[in-house]
């Protein structure tokens, strides 16, 4: 394995699609099952907590999510999200072919504007997430 993960095309339209549509919050994409390209696993309006349920124990995955929140003054806020999950459980192989494709997300998606990295859950809750975005 090179160690260049590429991205698949489905990945940006459904990103786009994201971004342009009120009814899609999130995007998940996925590991191919060689290592080698980020595929697209899933689109839909996720709740906070279907979100955190998304993640698998024991597999990478990234996400892409539109966190609502108010800012200090009350003001109402949207930043679009990138989620790099990793867990504990995952192989060798895989966190280094899951930190390419993070990378590569990284220079393709535009708009993004919060980058978290995330090895547990916890990382994830809605509050430390609203910090991260504030």
């Amino acid at each position: 394995m090179s160690g260049n993960v590429v991205v698949d095309e489905s990945c940006i339209s459904a990103f786009q699609e994201l971004k342009g549509r009120r009814d899609i919050n999130t995007v998940i994409y996925r590991l191919s099952d060689t290592l080698e390209t980020v595929i697209f696993d899933f689109k839909g309006n996720l709740t906070h907590d279907e979100l955190l349920k998304a993640f698998p124990a024991d597999e990478p995955r990234y996400a892409v999510h539109k966190l609502l929140f108010a800012s200090a003054d009350g003001a109402r806020q949207e930043k679009i999200v990138l989620i790099a999950w990793c867990p504990a459980r995952t192989t060798a192989e895989e966190k280094i072919a899951h930190s390419s494709g993070y990378r590569a997300l990284q220079n393709l998606l535009d708009g993004v504007q919060v980058y978290v990295p995330a090895t547990d859950l916890s990382e994830l809750e809605y509050q430390a997430l609203v910090s991260r975005a504030s």
